[in-house]
């Protein structure tokens, strides 16, 4: 998300008479100097001193508060991992260990630790414990929640560095998307429910990047299989969303087929982002001319206006120089639909559009993929 100075805060303290931002300022360039985030954290100070100016309400501060709090330690404690694909995986915290569907969580957390993929839950029992069983400690993350009744993170990441405690659940939430390189969704209650569509939410609306929304069930069950006929009954066939939205989640029986679809997912596509007005899409392979020229034609709809253009990393995104090995796609996307942006990373992700391949990109294919 690209950073928009607020003069509104700084026209505030100027008005008020107050020499506030000169001094904020000063002692920011005293704990980090040189860094290029002073504006934003001045935003930040000047936002918290407004609060505390107006000083309306105390549980208004209090909920402020914590919620830095635990963003700032989340982040902090994150920073560790911040080098490896991870995936987060939801589910029945209610799932018995003699439920086939326990097994094939353990077997997708084994499955995903053997493609070095990180596993994510919420750090309960049932299918987040089989999950971190599966995966072990070394590839495990755990998001508890801090409840008022007595409640403990399964034997896997429970008193280890790899368990984050929330407070609030919108925290939580934030961090089981913002870390996903990846979704796994198990049958569940209203929780995983709630998870499945406010992900999907997400990804229609360009709010969260795109990324894998896998929904994962034993072989023979109904349990997804009848979400998505309501779904495409009431929802598709209604015009409540747009067919191609469909195209952002699949249905799969098997472990194994789960960490297939997201390993085909980054087997080109690296990453994207916003440059202005330009959607970019970083690639670990350049695309042939042919398979370019195609892409004019086939994938238009996308375009607002002009064409897809390829090119190799020109400066331009200054914040991330640890990407410039990677060939970048850009064109005017119309901010609408992602289900045909899926179809289109799809298409990049076939060997045969691809140039040539690069032996040294492929060795970098799981590093940080998030949008900015």
């Amino acid at each position: 998300m690209p950073y928009q100075p607020n003069d509104l805060l700084s026209r505030h303290f100027e008005e008020s008479g107050h020499d506030l931002i000169s001094k904020v300022e000063e002692q920011l360039n005293l704990v980090s100097p040189n860094s290029p985030n002073i504006p934003i954290y001045r935003d930040m100070i000047l936002t918290v001193l407004r609060m505390a100016q107006e000083d309306h309400n105390r549980w208004n501060a209090k909920i402020t508060l914590q919620a830095l709090r635990e963003l700032e330690h989340a982040f902090r404690v994150l920073e560790q991992f911040r080098g490896r694909r991870k995936v987060t995986v939801f589910g029945s915290a209610r799932t018995p260990i003699e439920h086939p569907l326990y097994g094939l969580a353990r077997e997708l957390g084994a499955a995903l630790a053997r493609s070095d993929l990180m596993v994510i839950t919420g750090a309960g029992g049932g299918i987040m414990a089989a999950a971190h069983e599966g995966a072990g400690l070394a590839h495990s993350l755990g998001f508890n929640i801090t409840l008022p009744f007595e409640q403990h993170a399964n034997s896997t990441v429970n008193g280890t560095t790899n368990l984050l405690p929330f407070h609030f659940f919108f925290t939580r939430k934030l961090f089981f998307v913002k870390e996903a390189d990846a979704l796994v969704l198990c049958p569940g209650g209203f929780g995983t429910l709630d998870e499945a569509l406010e992900v999907l939410t997400l990804i229609q609306t360009g709010k969260s990047p795109l990324v894998p929304v896998i929904l994962l069930d034993a072989p023979g069950g109904k349990f997804w299989q009848g979400a998505l006929d309501f779904i495409h009954h009431q929802l598709e066939e209604n015009r409540y969303i747009l067919p191609t939205d469909m195209k952002l989640v699949s249905l799969v029986y098997s472990a194994e087929e789960a960490v297939e679809q997201i390993n085909q997912f980054y087997s080109n596509f690296h990453s994207s982002r916003w440059l202005k007005h330009q959607f970019v899409i970083r690639m670990n392979h350049k695309l042939s001319d042919q398979a370019l020229e195609h892409m004019q034609e086939a994938f238009a709809d996308l375009c607002l206006s002009d064409h897809f253009h390829q090119h190799a990393y020109s400066g331009e995104e200054h914040d991330e120089p640890q990407f410039s090995h990677l060939a970048r796609l850009a064109f005017t996307f119309n901010a609408r639909d992602h289900g045909r942006l899926r179809e289109l990373v799809d298409y990049i992700n076939l060997p045969e559009n691809w140039a040539q391949p690069n032996l040294q990109a492929q060795q970098r294919t799981r590093e940080p993929s998030k949008v900015t």
